[in-house]
């Protein structure tokens, strides 16, 4: 809060630091928007304690009053990826996009020095290595936050606590018209700009003096939203930054946005808002958004991905709209959009997966699939750098493995790709190749943890026994379990082809069997593969099939997380569901 200076004092002493915009108490009012008997009671009591002059000029001594408001920096955050931002964010971290002319985080950096402000921080994760040149460019400082694929941006708060004292906090990908920013700023606050009508956003409740009293996101009526640069002033700070260090290590706090803390500590906080003129202050939340600020934008902008669309559907940029990112997949990122009155698909390699897709194996299976029925979503893919576009399918309803009718759609499908006779180059064996990827992970054997050793040991006799089958190898999907099983009005797609290749039937029986699935449904879903029940032999190699493609894919999850990309509790899941099929085989296997 506030030191020695009122609020009204602390304003009109800010708007007289314009020489040239003050000549009287008449543009004290306009810039202040304080009444004209308040500025004329407060300029008498300023200039009587020689803080004002008579031609409202500020003395020495005012702006030695002034110090303690002075914004000592900014930390601008720009570790995020900004999903909503699909495709553009693939390719470019948002804060780094041109819009009318400007790049977005370089506007707001020179903004800021044009308030006096010189000592900027930029918190750095997402493709960082693209925003180095501003240190030299511009003389900011860069921290790079290792932590924003697990955190959420409290954690780039954290990295910079000992910058925080009278700061200004700055989102990069911020957009304003007119500079914001100020040398002096009298307490903490949040910019609210009134919204009419309804919205979903993050909405503030204020109390006496503006005080923020409730905070967070919403959906209602006519309400202030939170938008833009936020200030914290040296209390602020302090109190904000011992919160955070008791509470950065609860599991609970990782998803968490600095906001979230806030709301939760409004008691503890003081902060208010502060209203700012609507279009003012302008966040694009998608590309759609942006095109309508920045109609050029589209036609504009450096991206691979526009132009492959473009390339492979015969449209222009102009046609493009209606971009929805759909949830990231485990090796990929996706979007939705449509183009000349279709919806397609996008779908773009993930971190990491050229160490685990063959991807002109995969264009050839996809070809195969689409030939045989088995996948009429597929329109391309580029076999060397793996970006795939799809029609769109409206489903009806999820792939249930409850219901018998899906079962036998599911087990018709995968015996039609395997009997085929079509192959793709690429070979696969889930134990050598989750053996690759333990050793990525860990060097050699000699380096595995105990556990990974002790499972290793249970797939390789169960590899013994599933090899002396000598089962003829086949095309498989690799991943052919529910969520890659579209249905809709039309029928059953398999989709998604990257882990296709030549091997082992029993990998497809593998990847559909699940965790949750009774015995009684596992031999149900098996004999249908078989057209009727399957024999002995055929079953003992559809269960190891299970165990050694779980084995694989338990040890892949292993991998991910080794990327910073962790995929959750199905990891544990794979891991008791591999042990359960491999020990259930051998014992098939050994009576």
């Amino acid at each position: 809060m506030g030191g020695m200076l009122t609020r009204h004092e602390f304003l009109v002493l800010d708007a007289c630091r314009d020489a040239a915009a003050v000549s009287g108490q008449r543009d004290v009012v306009r810039l202040t928007g304080l009444s004209l008997g308040t500025v004329n009671a407060v300029c008498k009591r300023l200039i009587g304690e020689a803080l004002l002059d008579e031609s409202y000029r500020v003395a020495p001594a005012g702006m030695e009053a002034l110090e303690p408001y002075r914004v000592e920096n900014a930390v601008i955050m720009a570790a995020g990826f900004a999903s909503r931002f699909a495709p553009i964010s693939y390719d470019k971290p948002k804060g780094l996009l041109k819009v009318k002319g400007d790049i977005l985080i370089e506007r707001q950096i020179r903004q800021l020095k044009e308030a006096g402000i010189e000592d900027i921080t930029v918190v750095v994760g997402y493709k960082k290595e693209q925003f180095f040149y501003l240190e030299e460019k511009f003389g900011v400082s860069i921290a790079v936050n290792s932590e924003y694929t697990e955190r959420n941006n409290h954690s780039s708060l954290w990295l910079v606590r000992e910058k925080l004292g009278n700061t200004y906090v700055c989102s990069s990908d911020n957009y304003f018209p007119e500079n914001v920013f100020s040398r002096y700023e009298y307490e903490a606050n949040i910019p609210g700009v009134l919204v009419p009508g309804q919205v979903t956003e993050w909405v503030m409740e204020v109390g006496t003096a503006n005080r923020i009293v409730k905070y967070g996101e919403t959906t209602c009526e006519d309400r202030y939203v939170a938008l833009g640069q936020v200030y914290f002033d040296r209390a602020f700070s302090e109190k904000f930054i011992e919160i955070l260090e008791d509470e950065y290590d609860l599991p609970q706090t990782k998803p968490k946005l600095w906001d979230q803390i806030f709301a939760e500590h409004t008691k503890d906080l003081y902060m208010v808002m502060k209203p700012f003129e609507s279009g003012s202050i302008l966040e694009f939340d998608s590309l759609d958004d942006l095109r309508s600020f920045d109609p050029d934008f589209i036609v504009n902008v450096d991206s691979s991905i526009l132009d492959n669309i473009c390339v492979t559907l015969g449209c222009t940029r102009s046609d493009i709209g209606h971009i929805k990112p759909i949830k990231e997949g485990l090796t990929n990122l996706s979007f939705k959009f449509s183009a000349c009155g279709q919806d397609y698909v996008y779908r773009h390699p993930g971190n990491g997966s050229e160490n685990l897709v063959d991807r002109p194996s995969e264009t050839e299976a996809e070809k195969i699939a689409f030939e045989l029925g088995l996948d009429r979503t597929f329109i391309y893919e580029d076999p060397n750098q793996g970006w795939k576009i799809s029609r769109f399918v409206e489903t009806t309803e999820t792939f249930d493995y409850g219901n018998r009718e899906h079962i036998d759609a599911a087990m018709k499908m995968v015996r039609a790709l395997h009997d085929s006779g079509k192959t793709v180059p690429r070979c696969f064996d889930a134990y050598e190749e989750a053996r690759k990827l333990a050793d990525l992970m860990y060097g050699s054997r000699d380096n595995y943890p105990e556990g990974f050793i002790d499972l290793f040991e249970l797939a390789e006799e169960t590899k013994r026994y599933a090899d002396a089958d000598n089962v003829p190898p086949c095309l498989v999907h690799g991943d052919a379990w529910g969520n890659n099983i579209l249905v809709s009005e039309d029928g059953f797609d398999l989709i998604d082809w990257e882990y296709a290749a030549t091997g082992d039937y029993g990998l497809d029986m593998g990847s559909f069997l699940q965790h949750f699935m009774t015995e009684e449904e596992t031999r149900y879903a098996i004999d249908r593969y078989f057209g009727g029940k399957a024999t002995d032999e055929e079953y003992r190699h559809s269960i190891a099939g299970t165990g050694l493609s779980k084995f694989y894919w338990t040890v892949w999850a292993g991998y991910e997380a080794y990327l910073d990309q962790p995929i959750g509790e199905d990891e544990f899941n794979w891991y008791q569901f591999c042990k359960r099929m491999m020990k259930q085989a051998l014992a098939l296997y050994k009576q």
